[in-house]
């Protein structure tokens, strides 16, 4: 009775043998129950994309299906995984700016150590 057969409730009660007006409460019945979205963890994504990475689209469409994703639900986790993953490379500082870096902290805790014992001298004459 449901897509994609679309079976009248008719011909699933000649099928199955069931009256058709006790397939059609069951059916008002389990559309009535709403189960809720379900909440996918990040791991559970994950895990969904590297299942369906090597099913072809009938197979992917057919898992979706069965999990209640849409597949475009699993192709935008696909996309978003292959980000993160791609990030750090890309997000990592050069060797001479990693050089450039290390040298504008020296010149930073210079500076700071400079300022603390100016402001211990001035405290040192207030005290005075």
């Amino acid at each position: 009775m449901l897509p994609p057969e679309s079976a009248s409730a008719e011909e699933v009660a000649r099928e199955v043998g069931v009256s058709a007006s006790m397939l059609e409460r069951w059916h008002s019945e389990a559309l009535a129950q709403s189960p809720g979205k379900k909440v996918w963890t990040a791991a559970a994504r994950f895990d969904a994309v590297l299942v369906t990475a090597a099913m072809d689209e009938s197979a992917k469409a057919a898992w979706c299906r069965a999990n209640g994703v849409y597949v475009k639900d699993l192709q935008a986790w696909r996309e978003s995984a292959t980000q993160a993953l791609a990030a750090p490379d890309e997000m990592r500082a050069s060797p001479s700016q990693t050089k450039q870096d290390r040298r504008r902290i020296k010149e930073l805790e210079r500076d700071l150590w400079r300022k603390n014992a100016a402001l211990a001298e001035t405290t040192a004459l207030l005290v005075l």
